[in-house]
């Protein structure tokens, strides 16, 4: 639950943060904050 709370706080901080990104550019960061998730999975292992 903590990993999709970060990654849930990136989602928005990236919605917010970046208003006029193209469709493209949210599906790149979408995929960087998943791998970033499962990268932090294995870190924390959790």
């Amino acid at each position: 639950m903590k990993i999709y709370i970060i990654w849930l706080i990136g989602v928005i901080l990236w919605n917010f943060g970046y208003p006029a990104a193209k469709p493209i550019e949210d599906v790149l960061a979408a995929i960087i904050l998943s791998y970033m998730s499962v990268m932090l999975k294995k870190y924390l292992k959790i």
